[in-house]
């Protein structure tokens, strides 16, 4: 089965395509305006020269804003300084006469379009200092303060922010729709594994299991791990496993992530209560926790308890089993050799996370591992 995902930051082409056409349209009104009141102007060839350099700039802008790798810094304060620029040489070429005569600047509506990129890039406080920006150079290159200047600037920064917020709306809402896909599609293939478990492996495993019961010697122990692995599949598909994608940023519960372990030799002693920690902690700590019960299948005979210790301020994960245990100074022989399973997969796993791994073993008692990691983000 396949999933369509939507790509990060796809929600904001609309308002991308909604900024070029923006200025598409105010950029006819401009050459109307210009059209109408030429004649009224200073200097009107100098006037159809600007507004030649506004078409050219819109296509720049249509075309640079098309790709999200474009629309960064550069191009924003470009967009802002070309309209900024524009503005102050107006008063030159239409004259101080057409201005006090309240005729329109010669960019009119097609300065608010590095207010709405602005407002689109970086949410309502880009957009409104955008518009901040390009209100005050607006009044400034008037003269004076009209009411319809005024109107104008507090319009403009009425746009930034309304639109800016219903940016940051769409990029949070596409967001989660990404993570609510992602989950759907991880607990699709959670239930299609299930059930294809469930038809062959898991009956498979547990006609062994019942065959083998009564069985002695090597078919007995094949049995009994049969069994054992039965318990850890339906464990696994019950929804005992790996996160499923999309819970990146939300706090784990400590007993679903080490609840894999639990088997008919693995007893694990957890709170009645869930113990959750920042994900990477989570992770990183049943990681830890999984090599400590490799090495007690490997070395420690198998059977092996695991408690789950939530003391506010840390958690504590404590591994003991009943193997021949080791000296002091195995563990320092086998790192020497190029064993890394408790240096790396244990104590270094720990020692990113801030916390603290401590093993203690005696000949012939068994061996006890104290894994402890405060409650934060490393």
């Amino acid at each position: 089965m396949v999933t369509h995902v939507p790509a990060p930051g796809g929600f904001e082409v609309p308002l991308w395509r909604a900024v070029a056409v923006f200025r598409v349209a105010s950029l006819a009104y401009v050459c109307v305006v210009v059209l109408r009141d030429a004649d009224r102007y200073a200097h009107p060839l100098v006037a159809g020269a600007l507004v030649l350099v506004m078409a050219a700039w819109t296509a720049v802008t249509a075309v640079g804003y098309a790709a999200p790798a474009r629309r960064g810094w550069p191009l924003l304060l470009a967009d802002l300084g070309v309209v900024v620029a524009l503005l102050l040489v107006t008063p030159w070429v239409m004259g101080r006469p057409a201005l006090a005569a309240g005729l329109p600047t010669l960019t009119v509506a097609w300065l608010g379009g590095p207010v709405l990129a602005w407002a689109v890039s970086g949410g309502r406080r880009r957009g409104a200092v955008a518009a901040l920006v390009l209100g005050a150079t607006d009044l400034a290159t008037r003269g004076m303060a009209t009411p319809s200047a005024i109107n104008g600037a507090i319009l403009m920064l009425l746009a930034g922010v309304v639109v800016g917020h219903v940016a940051r709306l769409t990029v949070t809402a596409g967001e989660r729709l990404q993570r609510a896909v992602e989950l759907e599609a991880a607990t699709r293939e959670r239930e299609r594994l299930a059930r294809d478990i469930h038809d062959s492996v898991l009956q498979v495993l547990a006609l062994v299991q019942r065959r083998g019961a009564r069985l002695d010697g090597e078919a007995g122990e094949l049995a009994r791990l049969a069994g054992e692995q039965e318990a850890a599949l339906r464990a696994l598909i019950s929804g005992a496993g790996p996160l499923p994608a999309g819970t990146a940023d939300a706090p784990v519960d400590l007993r679903a992530l080490l609840g894999r372990y639990s088997s008919a030799t693995v007893s694990l002693s957890a709170p009645a209560t869930p113990v959750p920690l920042p994900p990477m902690t989570a992770r990183e700590l049943a990681a830890a926790a999984g090599a400590a019960l490799d090495n007690v299948a490997r070395h420690g005979g198998g059977r092996a308890w695991v408690l789950v210790e939530d003391e506010g301020s840390a958690v504590t994960v404590s591994i003991r089993d009943e193997g021949p245990g080791f000296t002091p100074e195995r563990l320092a022989e086998a790192a020497a050799q190029g064993r890394l399973g408790v240096a790396q997969a244990i104590r270094g796993r720990l020692a990113d996370l801030g916390g603290t791994a401590r093993i203690s073993a005696t000949p012939g008692s068994g061996t006890e591992v104290e894994l402890t990691v405060p409650r934060r983000e490393p």
